[in-house]
């Protein structure tokens, strides 16, 4: 018997001492860990090790859009891995030609130029970096309840979480207030939000605290750690305005809302506003580690002519560009645009029959396969309740539905959805039961 088939029979550690060894052995990164055991993932589902199947209402961390082990991008991994895996940074293989290429062409003039890498964080990184070397300027506006990721100026231009106790941020960092029309902090005579004036105040606020440094603009056409918010069409189109303005460069952060799961290739083709940079990733990758940065030639070439550094141990790795491409051709020949639209029409329908029978449902937002839910412990008030998110995704969670609960301060529980795009009406149906029964049965406790 060899060492790995003597391995391979070698029974899985008991659950209790796979926590055990989890809680003597592991960084805590973040929230709770979820209290199950995941064995396998196929499709909408993952699989835990007694035998329960999840439902995964989040697309894994929002990015499996093919759904889990998708059978093309197993093929191309296995395929790939076999034959070109990883090169020295410098090194150029087709398949980050092929994607840098196919991705220009899913894009509008003048974004043509990528730069490929792993995470949002580092495109966001990568971003910042660039913007601030073509500008010559430093200072970052991000909207107020903002992710973009856990990196040095990621995490400076992030206000949702993770501010706290670290020390300082990179300096020349502003936070602009968010357009939630659920919750509007402006409002014209009739209540509603009065994004312009917001707008106008908010750059006010700017420009009296810049000290003549405005780099860019890093925002998200849909906050999703920020709760599903989505800004009024044309406020866009007036924010790269007011970048024009002050010499900034508007960078659209799309790790959850591009490749198609809004219905459109790219959430910004709604307000008819092209980024002069776009980040990309979760999506991009469907799931495996890939992201990209994707600007202009002119933009480009300032950045190149100025010396522009982002050398990073796995930038252009091939293995992942294959992945890329393989998702490309997937969310093209399958028309997966189309069907995001689809089964988002019919995911929203759901979720208004669901705040039509439960008095906690506040508010029903998002786009394409990415909604949000916002849960109240008074509809007329909407006063928040932090314990009914946190029974509802408790209860979703025993009935079989994985779902997300993002909670911040003067907002209720926000239930973030993004389901596959491979997902079917009946799965989307199946996770509306298990949500209206979870929020029957939390309710209830209230």
């Amino acid at each position: 018997m060899t060492a790995s088939t003597a391995a391979s029979t070698v029974a899985a550690p008991s659950a209790a001492a796979f926590w055990s060894d989890a809680e003597r052995h592991l960084v805590r990164y973040g929230p709770e860990f979820t209290p199950e055991i995941i064995e396998r993932a196929a499709g909408s589902f993952v699989y835990t090790a007694d035998g329960r199947k999840i439902l995964d209402f989040t697309s894994g961390q929002m990015s499996a859009i093919l759904g889990h082990s998708h059978p093309e991008i197993v093929a191309t991994v296995q395929r790939q891995v076999a034959s070109l895996d990883h090169l020295f940074s410098g090194m150029l293989s087709r398949p980050v030609v092929d994607l840098a290429r196919r991705l220009a062409e899913t894009l509008p003039a003048p974004l043509e130029k990528a730069l490929l890498l792993t995470t949002g964080a580092e495109s966001n990184e990568a971003a910042i970096r660039m913007a601030k070397l073509v500008t010559g300027g430093h200072e970052i506006v991000s909207f107020a309840r903002s992710w973009h990721g856990m990196t040095q100026a990621a995490a400076s231009a992030t206000y949702s979480a993770g501010r706290k106790g670290y020390g300082p941020g990179a300096p020349g960092n502003f936070a602009i207030p968010v357009p939630n029309s659920y919750r509007p902090d402006f409002t014209t005579q009739d209540g509603s939000l009065d994004w312009r004036r917001q707008l106008d105040c908010a750059f006010d606020l700017i420009d009296a605290q810049s000290t003549g440094s405005l780099a860019a603009c890093l925002v998200e056409p849909i906050l999703s750690s920020g709760g599903i918010i989505e800004p009024p069409v044309g406020y866009f189109a007036a924010l790269k305005d007011k970048c024009r303005e002050r010499g900034m460069l508007l960078i659209l952060d799309e790790a959850q809302t591009g490749l198609c799961r809004t219905g459109t290739w790219y959430a910004f083709e709604r307000d008819g506003v092209v980024p002069d940079i776009l980040t990309l990733s979760k999506t991009l990758g469907a799931g495996l580690p890939l992201a990209a940065v994707v600007t202009s030639a002119e933009i480009e070439q300032e950045a190149y002519e100025r010396g522009y550094l982002f050398f990073t141990t796995h930038v252009a790795d091939p293995l992942v560009a294959a992945v890329g491409n393989t998702v490309l051709d997937v969310l093209s020949d399958e028309k997966l645009d189309e069907r995001a639209r689809s089964l988002g029409a019919f995911l929203h329908q759901g979720l208004t029959g669901l705040a039509m029978r439960h008095p906690v449902v506040g508010d029903i937002r998002g786009r394409g396969l990415l909604a949000g839910l916002e849960l109240v412990a008074d509809r007329e008030t909407k006063e928040h309740s932090n314990e009914l998110g946190a029974q509802v995704t408790r209860r979703c969670l025993e009935l079989g539905l994985h779902m997300n609960i993002v909670q911040l301060p003067g907002m209720g529980g926000v239930l973030r959805m993004a389901p596959p795009l491979t997902a079917t009406e009946e799965e989307l149906s199946l996770g509306l039961s298990i949500l209206d029964q979870a929020i029957t049965d939390a309710s209830a406790t209230l």
